[in-house]
Protein backbone atom coordinates (compact mmCIF):
# COMPACT_ATOMS: atom_id res chain seq x y z
CA UNK A 1 0.00 0.00 0.00
CA UNK A 2 0.92 3.66 0.06
CA UNK A 3 -0.48 7.00 1.09
CA UNK A 4 -2.01 9.74 -1.07
CA UNK A 5 -1.06 8.29 -4.47
CA UNK A 6 -0.76 4.89 -6.13
CA UNK A 7 0.43 3.75 -9.57
CA UNK A 8 -3.21 4.08 -10.69
CA UNK A 9 -3.55 7.77 -9.73
CA UNK A 10 -4.45 9.95 -12.70
CA UNK A 11 -2.44 13.18 -12.66
CA UNK A 12 -2.75 16.48 -14.52
CA UNK A 13 0.02 19.07 -14.77
CA UNK A 14 -0.71 22.79 -14.44
CA UNK A 15 2.00 24.62 -16.35
CA UNK A 16 2.85 21.65 -18.58
CA UNK A 17 4.06 23.84 -21.45
CA UNK A 18 6.64 25.77 -19.41
CA UNK A 19 10.24 24.56 -19.54
CA UNK A 20 10.29 23.36 -15.91
CA UNK A 21 6.89 21.74 -16.04
CA UNK A 22 7.63 20.08 -19.37
CA UNK A 23 10.94 18.67 -18.15
CA UNK A 24 9.43 17.05 -15.08
CA UNK A 25 6.34 15.86 -16.92
CA UNK A 26 8.67 13.90 -19.19
CA UNK A 27 10.52 12.43 -16.21
CA UNK A 28 7.24 11.46 -14.55
CA UNK A 29 6.01 9.81 -17.73
CA UNK A 30 9.29 7.92 -17.97
CA UNK A 31 8.78 6.75 -14.37
CA UNK A 32 5.37 5.34 -15.26
CA UNK A 33 3.17 8.03 -13.73
CA UNK A 34 -0.27 8.27 -15.34
CA UNK A 35 -0.11 11.85 -16.61
CA UNK A 36 -3.49 12.16 -18.31
CA UNK A 37 -3.76 15.92 -18.93
CA UNK A 38 -1.99 19.23 -18.98
CA UNK A 39 -3.45 22.66 -18.27
CA UNK A 40 -2.23 25.91 -19.82
CA UNK A 41 -4.79 28.67 -20.42
CA UNK A 42 -4.95 29.56 -24.10
CA UNK A 43 -3.35 26.31 -25.28
CA UNK A 44 -6.35 24.03 -24.99
CA UNK A 45 -6.58 21.54 -27.84
CA UNK A 46 -2.83 21.10 -28.17
CA UNK A 47 -1.01 17.88 -27.23
CA UNK A 48 2.12 17.36 -25.13
CA UNK A 49 4.19 14.71 -26.88
CA UNK A 50 6.88 12.58 -25.26
CA UNK A 51 8.23 9.09 -26.02
CA UNK A 52 5.00 7.85 -27.55
CA UNK A 53 2.77 9.59 -24.99
CA UNK A 54 0.25 12.13 -26.21
CA UNK A 55 -1.04 14.18 -23.26
CA UNK A 56 -4.01 16.44 -24.13
CA UNK A 57 -3.80 20.06 -22.97
CA UNK A 58 -6.83 21.95 -21.66
CA UNK A 59 -7.55 25.58 -20.85
CA UNK A 60 -8.94 24.86 -17.36
CA UNK A 61 -8.46 22.32 -14.59
CA UNK A 62 -12.21 21.69 -14.38
CA UNK A 63 -12.36 20.71 -18.04
CA UNK A 64 -9.24 18.54 -17.78
CA UNK A 65 -10.56 16.69 -14.73
CA UNK A 66 -14.01 16.22 -16.25
CA UNK A 67 -12.70 14.75 -19.51
CA UNK A 68 -9.84 12.61 -18.17
CA UNK A 69 -10.85 11.63 -14.63
CA UNK A 70 -7.72 13.19 -13.12
CA UNK A 71 -7.79 13.35 -9.31
CA UNK A 72 -4.38 14.91 -8.62
CA UNK A 73 -2.46 17.91 -9.89
CA UNK A 74 1.17 18.97 -10.08
CA UNK A 75 1.61 22.75 -10.20
CA UNK A 76 4.61 24.25 -12.05
CA UNK A 77 3.12 27.74 -12.38
CA UNK A 78 5.23 30.91 -11.80
CA UNK A 79 4.90 32.48 -8.31
CA UNK A 80 2.57 35.38 -9.23
CA UNK A 81 -0.04 32.95 -10.56
CA UNK A 82 0.53 29.87 -8.38
CA UNK A 83 -1.97 30.74 -5.64
CA UNK A 84 -4.74 31.07 -8.20
CA UNK A 85 -3.64 27.75 -9.72
CA UNK A 86 -4.03 26.05 -6.33
CA UNK A 87 -7.48 27.53 -5.85
CA UNK A 88 -8.52 26.51 -9.36
CA UNK A 89 -7.53 22.92 -8.63
CA UNK A 90 -9.49 23.05 -5.39
CA UNK A 91 -12.53 24.51 -7.14
CA UNK A 92 -12.36 21.62 -9.62
CA UNK A 93 -12.67 19.17 -6.72
CA UNK A 94 -9.32 17.42 -7.09
CA UNK A 95 -8.36 15.14 -4.21
CA UNK A 96 -4.67 16.10 -4.16
CA UNK A 97 -2.76 19.21 -5.27
CA UNK A 98 1.05 19.23 -5.19
CA UNK A 99 2.50 22.72 -5.64
CA UNK A 100 6.19 22.74 -6.56
CA UNK A 101 6.44 26.51 -7.08
CA UNK A 102 8.94 28.38 -4.91
CA UNK A 103 8.65 32.05 -3.99
CA UNK A 104 4.87 32.39 -3.63
CA UNK A 105 4.20 35.50 -1.50
CA UNK A 106 3.28 34.57 2.08
CA UNK A 107 0.16 36.72 1.94
CA UNK A 108 -1.03 34.76 -1.10
CA UNK A 109 -0.60 31.50 0.79
CA UNK A 110 -2.43 32.85 3.83
CA UNK A 111 -5.41 33.55 1.54
CA UNK A 112 -5.11 30.09 -0.05
CA UNK A 113 -4.94 28.41 3.36
CA UNK A 114 -8.08 30.23 4.47
CA UNK A 115 -9.95 29.43 1.25
CA UNK A 116 -8.98 25.74 1.36
CA UNK A 117 -10.12 25.24 4.95
CA UNK A 118 -12.96 22.74 5.06
CA UNK A 119 -12.47 21.57 1.48
CA UNK A 120 -11.76 17.91 0.70
CA UNK A 121 -8.71 18.82 -1.43
CA UNK A 122 -5.35 18.09 0.21
CA UNK A 123 -2.49 20.47 -0.63
CA UNK A 124 1.17 19.41 -0.51
CA UNK A 125 3.63 22.32 -0.66
CA UNK A 126 4.30 24.87 -1.99
CA UNK A 127 8.07 25.02 -2.40
CA UNK A 128 8.32 21.25 -2.14
CA UNK A 129 9.81 18.34 -4.12
CA UNK A 130 6.48 16.55 -4.22
CA UNK A 131 5.55 12.94 -3.59
CA UNK A 132 6.72 9.53 -4.81
CA UNK A 133 5.12 6.13 -4.36
CA UNK A 134 7.71 3.72 -5.81
CA UNK A 135 6.71 1.24 -8.48
CA UNK A 136 7.73 -2.38 -8.93
CA UNK A 137 9.08 -2.33 -12.46
CA UNK A 138 12.71 -1.99 -13.62
CA UNK A 139 14.47 0.59 -11.43
CA UNK A 140 11.21 0.75 -9.41
CA UNK A 141 9.39 2.34 -12.32
CA UNK A 142 5.67 2.01 -12.72
CA UNK A 143 4.96 4.03 -9.59
CA UNK A 144 3.62 7.54 -9.16
CA UNK A 145 5.95 10.54 -9.15
CA UNK A 146 4.38 13.99 -8.75
CA UNK A 147 6.97 16.76 -8.60
CA UNK A 148 10.72 16.91 -9.01
CA UNK A 149 12.14 14.05 -6.89
CA UNK A 150 14.55 11.71 -8.69
CA UNK A 151 12.50 8.57 -9.23
CA UNK A 152 15.41 6.19 -9.78
CA UNK A 153 16.61 6.40 -6.16
CA UNK A 154 13.37 4.91 -4.81
CA UNK A 155 12.61 1.28 -4.05
CA UNK A 156 9.21 -0.16 -3.08
CA UNK A 157 8.97 -1.17 0.55
CA UNK A 158 7.71 -0.27 3.99
CA UNK A 159 9.37 2.94 5.24
CA UNK A 160 7.55 6.25 5.01
CA UNK A 161 9.57 9.47 4.66
CA UNK A 162 8.23 12.95 5.39
CA UNK A 163 10.42 16.04 5.21
CA UNK A 164 10.52 19.82 4.92
CA UNK A 165 13.75 19.55 2.92
CA UNK A 166 13.88 18.18 -0.60
CA UNK A 167 17.56 17.28 -0.63
CA UNK A 168 17.36 15.60 2.77
CA UNK A 169 14.38 13.60 1.50
CA UNK A 170 16.53 12.32 -1.34
CA UNK A 171 19.38 11.58 1.07
CA UNK A 172 17.16 9.52 3.38
CA UNK A 173 15.63 7.63 0.45
CA UNK A 174 19.00 6.83 -1.10
CA UNK A 175 20.40 5.64 2.24
CA UNK A 176 17.45 3.28 2.63
CA UNK A 177 17.65 2.01 -0.94
CA UNK A 178 21.41 1.38 -0.66
CA UNK A 179 20.66 -0.83 2.35
CA UNK A 180 18.03 -2.76 0.43
CA UNK A 181 15.18 -1.10 2.33
CA UNK A 182 12.28 0.21 0.30
CA UNK A 183 9.80 3.01 0.86
CA UNK A 184 5.99 3.02 0.95
CA UNK A 185 5.65 6.72 0.06
CA UNK A 186 7.99 9.71 0.33
CA UNK A 187 6.45 13.14 0.89
CA UNK A 188 8.22 16.50 0.75
CA UNK A 189 5.91 18.96 2.50
CA UNK A 190 7.91 22.09 1.65
CA UNK A 191 9.84 24.67 3.60
CA UNK A 192 7.62 27.75 3.41
CA UNK A 193 6.14 29.24 6.60
CA UNK A 194 2.58 28.66 5.29
CA UNK A 195 2.00 25.35 3.58
CA UNK A 196 -0.80 22.93 2.91
CA UNK A 197 0.07 19.76 4.85
CA UNK A 198 2.16 19.49 7.99
CA UNK A 199 4.39 16.75 9.35
CA UNK A 200 1.50 15.75 11.58
CA UNK A 201 -0.94 15.43 8.69
CA UNK A 202 1.37 13.01 6.88
CA UNK A 203 2.35 11.12 10.05
CA UNK A 204 -1.29 10.31 10.72
CA UNK A 205 -1.58 8.79 7.24
CA UNK A 206 1.59 6.73 7.71
CA UNK A 207 0.41 5.55 11.11
CA UNK A 208 -2.83 4.29 9.56
CA UNK A 209 -1.14 2.62 6.58
CA UNK A 210 -0.62 -1.10 7.31
CA UNK A 211 2.25 -1.33 4.81
CA UNK A 212 4.28 1.46 6.42
CA UNK A 213 6.33 -0.20 9.16
CA UNK A 214 8.65 2.67 10.11
CA UNK A 215 8.94 6.41 9.53
CA UNK A 216 11.73 8.93 8.94
CA UNK A 217 10.71 12.45 9.94
CA UNK A 218 12.99 15.28 8.77
CA UNK A 219 12.51 18.79 10.11
CA UNK A 220 14.44 22.00 10.37
CA UNK A 221 14.62 25.19 12.39
CA UNK A 222 11.70 27.61 12.39
CA UNK A 223 8.10 27.24 13.50
CA UNK A 224 6.67 24.65 15.88
CA UNK A 225 5.41 21.94 13.51
CA UNK A 226 8.05 19.43 14.57
CA UNK A 227 7.24 19.83 18.27
CA UNK A 228 3.53 19.36 17.54
CA UNK A 229 4.31 16.22 15.54
CA UNK A 230 6.52 14.89 18.32
CA UNK A 231 3.76 15.36 20.91
CA UNK A 232 1.34 13.43 18.72
CA UNK A 233 3.88 10.67 18.16
CA UNK A 234 4.41 10.34 21.91
CA UNK A 235 0.69 9.91 22.50
CA UNK A 236 -0.52 8.05 19.42
CA UNK A 237 2.09 6.65 17.02
CA UNK A 238 2.37 2.85 16.97
CA UNK A 239 5.41 2.67 14.71
CA UNK A 240 9.15 3.31 15.13
CA UNK A 241 10.20 6.81 14.11
CA UNK A 242 13.65 8.25 13.44
CA UNK A 243 14.14 11.98 13.09
CA UNK A 244 16.65 14.60 12.04
CA UNK A 245 16.58 18.37 12.51
CA UNK A 246 18.54 20.54 10.09
CA UNK A 247 19.96 23.93 11.00
CA UNK A 248 21.59 23.25 14.36
CA UNK A 249 24.31 25.84 13.67
CA UNK A 250 22.00 28.56 12.35
CA UNK A 251 22.30 31.93 14.13
CA UNK A 252 19.05 33.51 15.42
CA UNK A 253 17.34 35.84 12.96
CA UNK A 254 19.09 34.54 9.87
CA UNK A 255 17.08 32.59 7.33
CA UNK A 256 18.74 29.34 6.30
CA UNK A 257 17.59 28.15 2.88
CA UNK A 258 13.83 27.88 3.20
CA UNK A 259 11.61 30.88 3.87
CA UNK A 260 10.29 29.15 6.99
CA UNK A 261 13.72 28.19 8.34
CA UNK A 262 14.34 31.09 10.65
CA UNK A 263 14.70 31.32 14.42
CA UNK A 264 12.72 34.30 15.65
CA UNK A 265 11.75 35.38 19.14
CA UNK A 266 13.75 32.54 20.64
CA UNK A 267 11.43 29.91 19.15
CA UNK A 268 12.00 27.29 16.47
CA UNK A 269 15.51 26.33 17.57
CA UNK A 270 17.08 23.03 16.64
CA UNK A 271 17.82 22.28 20.29
CA UNK A 272 14.15 22.62 21.25
CA UNK A 273 13.03 20.39 18.40
CA UNK A 274 15.63 17.72 19.14
CA UNK A 275 14.63 17.75 22.82
CA UNK A 276 10.97 17.32 21.81
CA UNK A 277 11.90 14.40 19.56
CA UNK A 278 13.83 12.64 22.31
CA UNK A 279 11.05 13.22 24.83
CA UNK A 280 8.61 11.60 22.41
CA UNK A 281 10.78 8.51 21.98
CA UNK A 282 11.92 9.40 18.48
CA UNK A 283 15.40 8.12 17.65
CA UNK A 284 17.38 11.22 16.64
CA UNK A 285 20.03 10.89 13.95
CA UNK A 286 23.18 12.81 14.93
CA UNK A 287 24.03 13.66 11.30
CA UNK A 288 22.22 13.52 7.95
CA UNK A 289 24.32 10.52 6.94
CA UNK A 290 22.91 8.45 9.81
CA UNK A 291 19.17 8.83 9.12
CA UNK A 292 18.55 5.38 7.66
CA UNK A 293 20.75 3.47 10.10
CA UNK A 294 19.11 5.29 13.02
CA UNK A 295 15.66 4.11 11.91
CA UNK A 296 16.82 0.59 11.13
CA UNK A 297 18.43 0.29 14.56
CA UNK A 298 15.15 1.37 16.17
CA UNK A 299 13.11 -1.03 14.03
Amino acid sequence: MSILVTPQTKVLVQGITGSFGARHTKLSLDYGTRIVAGVTPGKGGQTFEHAGHGVPIFDTVAEAARQTGATASAIFVPPPFAADAILEAGDAGLELVVCITEGIPVNDMVKVKRAMTGRPTRLIGPNCPGIVTPGHGPDSRGGCRIGIAPGYIHKPGHVGVVSRSGTLTYEAVWQLTCRGVGQSTCVGIGGDPVNGSSHLDILRLFNDDPDTHGIILIGEIGGSAEEEAAEWIRAHCRKPVAGFIAGATAPPGRRMGHAGAIISGGTGTAAAKIAAFKAAGIAVAPTPSAMAETLLARM
